[in-house]
């Protein structure tokens, strides 16, 4: 899985390590299913403070096109880890419904013969 992460602020920067770890560890059962993902970060306030740390997850994925999601914390880590599980938790039901789908229509077929 190919990583990628945008920052224009220096203190998220310094998060790059840490952000493509977590992305593969909340990904790795799913891995295979997303073979690029971009994270953005961004601090919507600036240097007023508050809880306004951005972080936007892109997952391209095989089949479902590509997954969307943002999530706003007090910090970087935070904003990160609620994005990463909103994520995950969206490819997991896409992932289930097209299980499902081919277990019915397997039944349905089984059932016609």
């Amino acid at each position: 899985m190919q990583v990628l992460f945008k920052s224009r602020h220096p203190q998220a920067t310094d998060l790059r390590d840490l952000t493509e770890r977590r992305v593969r560890f909340v990904l790795r059962r799913l891995g295979w299913l997303v073979p690029r993902a971009e994270v953005q970060m961004s601090d919507v306030n600036g240097p007023r403070g508050g809880i306004d740390k951005r972080c936007q997850v892109e997952l391209r994925t095989d089949g479902a096109g590509s997954v969307v999601v943002a999530s706003v914390g007090r910090d970087w880590r935070t904003a990160l880890d609620n994005a990463l599980a909103r994520a995950a938790r969206f490819l997991m039901r896409l992932w289930r419904r097209g299980s499902d789908s081919r277990r019915m229509r397997q039944r349905l077929i089984s059932h016609e013969r």
